[in-house]
């Protein structure tokens, strides 16, 4: 196994081999079969184009065989920054099929996180595009190599197929050449089950993300089991507009539990709301996965009613708390669909409503676990077990929740109990349904649109503008991203910033856009606990107030 993975207890791989869960089985072998299950079956749609499951087959074949040329390796990691287009499947399963490990990144990534994904995770590759609105990612990524030796290899995706900078491979080239290798060395690759098939990441609280280790045995039953739930059959068609590395839409049951079920995927970069439309209606589509603030858009778009969106049959929302407004609203514009709820994390554990539970109980929860092993407990401050009915942190073990994450072992300590239990920050109570409720979170997280923001990794940056003595990041109610990040600041005697200032501050730090605070708020002294520590609640509250009164003047 891979050093730095966390491996399951040897009588819980035990017990989830004998129920079935784990096939023991890499997901290129997984595929192997769907891809000749389903050969003539469209898998995907993208740009207009329709792509084959022996399509992708084949052409993913061709690409790992040459990804082996440019001196890829079993167990490499590879940093992917793509966005949604068929190169991405392409690359996704060429590199199961090689036995290297993806960690999925977001284009949205700057420098200041790959250098951090290839430092801790020991990566030797890098694969791009070549830009992304106006940022230039093979600058980037060059800047990279220097400095993180193990980098070697970068590879770029231009989407004019242009030929790539010195340095760099293409990936339209390494895609179309014939490979020189014999199909042969791919069979000869052994791949364990028991390592990672991805690293996905980590919402993490302390700063950059933690690389969460999915093994090919949990991530092959995660798409699996997910399936059903959300009613996916071989008549299924999603849209993936989410990024698509994201586990989502990866993943719960993402592409992978489309492609088991031999079921057909549109790709689409654009989030716009016609642009949705027109593929929905273009296309069949029957599941469209979204973030509420993308919901929330597309049903306050006036362009909704010029499009037969009656093919509809499931929008599958999460990373977020949706109001109950919203489900009803989409029901009134959209009759043939149902909202499904889902929680889940990147970690594991997935929670669905069930599409036949009462409309009450859809309304208000997140929905429940979809396995038997999946174990819950609620807890409180002191690790007991809350009642039922009362609110407490979530935690949770089972066949598809990871036991560690990639290589940080102190952090690890802290993040899970000594009997395995993945401590997740979220606050729940379990509804007389037996589903459960999100109250809240203990992590000290900003939730934007989905997007998990560390508080203390922006509050350490804005620690270094020479104007501001101290800092507190602290979520404030959006209606359309649902939380949006507003500073509250402590400045030196004399000092004076404003929020420009302050984001061209942060920009220069080389973060994510989705990271930069959205107001800036300024206080003499911070509101402290009982405990003497800067109450972060009051402050919240604050902000939600002058938030209210702002609105009614």
């Amino acid at each position: 196994m891979l050093e730095g993975v966390v491996p399951f207890p040897p009588e819980f791989a035990r017990r989830y081999r004998e129920k079935g869960y784990w096939q023991d089985k890499s997901l290129a072998q997984e595929f192997d079969v769907v891809f000749k299950q389903y050969a003539e079956r469209v898998a995907f749609v993208d740009r207009g184009q329709s792509y084959t499951y022996a399509e992708v087959d084949r052409v993913s074949t061709r690409l790992a065989l040459n990804l082996l040329d440019t001196g890829l390796q079993p167990l490499d990691r590879v940093v992917l920054q793509l966005p949604n287009v068929i190169e991405f499947v392409f690359l996704y399963f060429a590199l199961q099929k090689v036995g290297a490990i993806p960690i999925a990144a977001l284009a949205s990534h700057r420098y200041a996180e790959v250098s951090q994904f290839a430092t801790l995770s020991g990566a030797t590759t890098c694969v791009i595009p070549d830009r992304h609105g106006d940022f230039d990612f093979t600058a980037m990524v060059t800047r990279v190599m220097k400095e993180c030796p193990k980098v070697k290899i970068g590879i770029v995706y231009k989407a004019d197929g242009a030929a790539a900078p010195a340095g760099f491979h293409s990936l339209t080239e390494l895609i179309a050449k014939a490979p020189v290798r014999p199909e042969s060395d791919l069979a000869k690759i052994h791949i364990d089950p028991a390592d990672p098939a991805i690293f996905q990441l980590s919402g993490g609280t302390t700063g950059i993300p933690k690389l969460i280790p999915r093994s090919h045995n949990d991530y092959a039953f995660n798409s699996k089991l997910a399936s059903p739930v959300c009613g996916v059959g071989p008549d299924s068609v999603l849209l993936l507009a989410l990024p698509i590395a994201h586990n989502l839409p990866l993943a719960c049951p993402g592409l992978q539990g489309y492609l088991f079920n031999g079921g057909k995927v549109v790709l689409s970069a654009s989030t716009k709301p016609e642009d949705l439309f027109r593929l929905i209606q273009d296309n069949g589509v029957t599941h469209l996965k979204v973030v509420p603030a993308l919901l929330i858009r597309l049903i306050n778009d006036p362009g909704i009613g010029n499009y037969n969106l009656s093919s509809m049959r499931v929008i599958q929302s999460g990373g977020q708390r949706m109001q109950p407004e919203v489900r009803l609203r989409t029901k009134q514009l959209i009759p043939s669909v149902t909202v499904q709820e889902n929680f889940g994390m990147s970690e594991g554990l997935i929670m669905f409503v069930r599409l036949d539970d009462p409309e009450e109980v859809r309304l208000e929860t997140c929905g429940r676990q979809i396995c038997p092993d999946d174990e819950i407990r609620l807890v409180d401050e002191e690790g007991r077990e809350v009642a039922p009915g009362e609110t407490g942190e979530l935690t949770c073990r089972g066949p598809y929740t990871l036991r560690g994450y990639f290589g940080v072992p102190e952090y690890n300590a802290r993040q899970f109990t000594p009997d395995g239990f993945y401590r997740s920050g979220d606050l729940m109570r379990q509804h007389p349904s037996g589903n459960y409720v999100v109250e809240g979170r203990k992590k000290d997280l900003i939730n934007r649109g989905g997007e998990k923001i560390s508080a203390e990794e922006i509050e350490n940056l804005i620690l270094m503008h020479p104007a501001i003595q101290n800092v507190a990041c602290v979520p404030m109610p959006d209606a359309n991203m649902g939380e949006k990040m507003c500073a509250y600041v402590i400045l030196h005697s004399g000092k004076s910033v404003t929020l420009k200032e302050l984001v061209a501050f942060l920009m220069d730090k080389e973060i994510a856009k989705y990271k930069l605070p959205e107001r800036l708020e300024t206080l003499p002294e911070f509101p402290v606990s009982t405990f003497g520590k800067v109450s972060k609640k009051a402050l919240g509250e604050m902000i939600t107030k002058k938030l209210e009164q702002e609105a009614k003047s």
